[in-house]
């Protein structure tokens, strides 16, 4: 397959993140924005006066505010500099990424700031997001984003006693990931002998799918610095250099119903991605994932489709700990989307935790063995898919 061309190396070279909560109501939109562009900035070494662009994404009528980036220059640094505001659903955060990419690797900015942010107290978010689904046929499916889709399949492949156990296992080392990291939402401090009175006692949502499982909604701000690679080399002792990624759609012809044969946006994304970067093990190629998990159903089920595996091979990772932060793979450890879920941001802070991962700014929640390859998912709208790749050396151009 041809291999992806770029016109010159892009490198992450600075993270910030605010605290993630259900409730900021000590600051407005732009404070929030305020402590992540600050930490980022430091991170990197550097001022606004060294950013060109700043590229800012969220849901915005989530928050009802239009044209929040406006407001937020504030906040945000970018008044007096060239602006893009992006919104793609769910994977905003993700897309936020990709185009600050393009607009260093072709030129046409040395420096790009990207921000994603989400302050969803302030709006509906649940009441706009469920109007998605019709609440008489779908009423054991799904309501919105809620869907007990993943888990059905899930059981109906494994059977209940395991599939179930292997959800709520996933969702606790998620948890204790989430523990290491003071930035996350919700860390419950979940052991692993209450997962039978877990899977119990949580409130149902839909289906099998409970509360439990599921990812809540936050308030918080993600941003990221990428730069040429001469500022890299300049202003980062090790940046996370974007190899490649890809977007992949597929609601022009979404469907649950029927026997056609169906390839998921995740395996289809993952595919395409391996085969032009010659991976043809992920397993062992890739150090470690940042997925972009709504639910632990779901998280369970797509490590079969982002590492192309076959049978319970996926299963079996969680069920050996593969996936725990020292575990062979590690995937979320951050604790992924169901410990933070500033929706805006979200699949940006699947980048921006890879990037920390081969940089070596991930803290408590480092994985212990060094990372050369990340891999970094973002999911949304009617199966929307990015793929980000990551490494820790330059890119051949």
């Amino acid at each position: 397959m041809k291999k992806m061309k770029k016109n010159r190396n892009v490198g992450i070279i600075g993270v910030g993140q605010s605290v993630f909560s259900s409730h900021r109501e000590e600051v407005n939109q732009p404070e929030m924005i305020h402590e992540a562009v600050v930490e980022a900035l430091d991170q990197a070494g550097m001022t606004m006066e060294d950013i060109d662009c700043v590229v800012h994404g969220n849901m915005e009528l989530f928050e009802m505010v239009h044209q929040p980036d406006l407001w937020h220059t504030i906040g945000t640094g970018a008044f007096g500099r060239e602006s893009l505001r992006i919104t793609t659903g769910g994977t905003t955060g993700a897309t936020l990424v990709c185009a600050a990419d393009a607009l260093v690797a072709s030129g046409l900015h040395e420096v790009v700031m990207a921000i994603g942010f989400e302050k969803l107290q302030e709006g509906h978010t649940t009441g706009g997001i469920t109007n998605m689904a019709d609440p008489l046929w779908t009423r054991k499916l799904q309501t919105g984003a809620l869907t007990g889709m993943t888990a059905t399949q899930v059981i109906d492949e494994f059977g209940e006693e395991r599939a179930k156990k292997a959800s709520m296992l996933y969702r606790i080392f998620m948890d204790k990931h989430a523990m290491k990291n003071d930035k996350a939402h919700r860390r419950l401090g979940l052991e692993f002998d209450q997962a039978d009175d877990l899977a119990k006692k949580s409130p149902a949502l839909v289906g099998e799918l409970r509360m439990i499982h599921m990812c809540s909604q936050s308030d918080g701000t993600c941003v990221m610095i990428f730069a040429s690679e001469e500022k890299a080399r300049l202003h980062c002792k090790q940046p996370a250099w974007i190899k490649d990624h890809i977007s992949v759609h597929r609601e022009e012809n979404f469907t649950i119903f029927g026997d056609a044969l169906v390839v998921s946006t995740h395996r289809y994304a993952a595919k395409k991605l391996f085969a032009r970067n010659d991976i043809t093990d992920p397993r062992k190629q890739i150090d470690m994932m940042e997925m972009y998990d709504p639910s632990s159903w779901w998280g369970l089920d797509w490590i079969r489709e982002f590492l192309m595996l076959e049978g319970d091979a996926h299963i079996r990772m969680v069920e050996e700990g593969d996936i725990a932060i020292d575990g062979a793979f590690p995937i979320n450890p951050s604790g992924g989307v169901t410990a933070s879920n500033p929706i805006g941001a979200t699949a940006m802070v699947r980048v921006a935790e890879a990037a920390m991962q081969i940089m070596g700014t991930a803290g408590d929640h480092q994985v212990p063995k060094q990372v050369n390859t990340a891999l970094a998912s973002g999911f949304g709208g009617t199966m929307w898919t990015v793929l980000t790749l990551l490494t820790r050396e330059a890119p051949e151009l």
